[in-house]
């Protein structure tokens, strides 16, 4: 996996390829993205985290690293999130199990000093 800040550049050049096609869509996209991830009957830690979890298990580079980070940012402990993972490859099998190689190196990429 490349390192994760530079899948989250990735991230933004792609959603500014798409804004410039067509930048309704992508403004609402945004929209929902961000509503869907404020507190309510869940926190946007726990949103975060699952967004991290569904991201092992679709097997997403651009998705763990996005999740991740805002997953700290929201208050997630390296912990909460290893144990979301855990309950993703229990769900998943083998291949989650060892897509969780990128969560490890997307929490180094965002804690070291």
């Amino acid at each position: 996996m490349k390192n994760s800040k530079e899948l989250l550049q990735e991230i933004q050049d792609t959603m500014n390829s798409f804004g410039k096609i067509n930048p309704e869509a992508m403004e609402g996209f945004k929209k929902f993205m961000d509503a869907s991830k404020q507190d309510g009957a869940l926190s946007k830690k726990m949103k975060e985290i699952i967004g991290v979890a569904l991201s092992v298990s679709k097997q997403c580079d651009w998705c763990v690293a996005l999740h991740i980070r805002q997953a700290l940012q929201a208050g997630a402990t390296k912990d909460e999130i290893m144990e979301a993972c855990l309950v993703t490859a229990m769900m998943g099998g083998g291949p989650s199990l060892m897509f969780t190689k990128n969560v490890l190196q997307a929490l180094e990429d965002f804690t070291k000093k």
